[in-house]
């Protein structure tokens, strides 16, 4: 017999009045794989987008689905050939998988376990689990895609974001210049965060702003809102520069731009590299809310405003 597990999913698409909260079989332990117990899951626009069933066409998603794509926990059991993590390890990892169904917003996750990474010692549950996601997502794009280099700089759209504060964060660490980009009640929080400049988009053209700072133009542009800001900042890219998007795929771009799409992937390696950092006290999680489990359409309301500063967290 199954045991089971308290887990907030959904059995069909559409808006938070479809989350349930109620019971589910913990997964089989398959080979190569880890029973994580979870103690903490970060919240993102994106489990919105997934609940919509915006993503179906290229995620295929199997009911009951659980929600979530980030957390932190504890190592309570291991499959055959799973030995990198002894039981009771602190774990994190972005959970994602090629078929959305098992979830982080549940009291147990079972995950190969190439997708986990040691939690980072000095961060709390909560802390930790607002990383996997954004912070992958912003290595990826500035790394990765963008081959940021010491030196260079980059600007920042959506900056004071859960994506956008790493990024600022890991930028600095790399050696870059950091321009971010965000409205001005959130200037001094990214300035603690290192951005060198800051700009506010409400009533300023980009673009104009940063050439005032850079006549040459920026070397790399990090894109996590999109719209009119991109299209603004555009001429602020060096002809040789790069534009790195999570959320634009280039249709509407200049075919002429040096471009890249980034839908971030599980990278355990990736995750240690943030783990150092933030042991290192070079990256801070600043998390603003926590929510309970039956609380889980609460949590996907708030992140749906587009005004969370730093991270809101789910505890079972």
């Amino acid at each position: 017999m199954a045991k089971r597990m308290k887990a907030a999913f959904y059995e069909e698409f559409g808006g938070t009045d479809k989350i349930k909260v109620g019971e589910l079989d913990i997964p089989e332990l398959k080979e190569g794989e880890v029973l994580v117990r979870v103690k903490a899951a970060a919240v993102n626009p994106v489990d919105n987008a997934v609940l919509a069933g915006w993503l179906s066409s290229f995620l295929p998603v199997h009911f009951p689905a659980i929600l979530g794509w980030d957390m932190a926990g504890v190592v309570e059991d291991r499959g055959f050939s799973a030995r990198r993590f002894r039981v009771g390890d602190e774990v994190y990892a972005y959970a994602r998988r090629p078929v959305v169904q098992h979830g982080t917003f549940a009291e147990y996750i079972v995950l190969p376990e190439s997708y986990l990474a040691h939690k980072p010692r000095n961060l709390s549950f909560e802390e930790a689990a607002g990383i996997p996601l954004v912070g992958l997502t912003a290595y990826q794009s500035m790394f990765d895609a963008g081959n940021l280099q010491p030196g260079q700089s980059v600007l920042i759209l959506g900056a004071s974001g859960g994506i956008g504060t790493l990024g600022i964060q890991l930028a600095k660490n790399a050696g870059a210049t950091v321009i971010g980009v965000a409205s001005q009640r959130n200037h001094a929080f990214m300035q603690e965060l290192g951005a060198d400049h800051t700009i506010d988009y409400n009533g300023t053209d980009v673009g104009q702003a940063v050439q005032e700072i850079f006549p040459e133009g920026v070397d790399l542009i990090f894109d996590a809102a999109s719209g009119e800001t991109l299209q603004q900042s555009l001429k602020a890219l060096k002809p040789n520069g790069t534009l790195v998007s999570i959320l634009n795929r280039g249709e509407d771009l200049d075919k002429g731009l040096h471009f890249h799409y980034v839908f971030v992937e599980p990278n355990a390696a990736e995750l240690e590299i943030l783990r150092e950092q933030a042991e290192a006290g070079k990256l801070k999680v600043h998390v603003s809310e926590t929510y309970r489990l039956d609380q889980a359409a609460e949590a996907l309301n708030q992140i749906a405003t587009h005004h969370t500063k730093g991270k809101i967290v789910v505890v079972p």
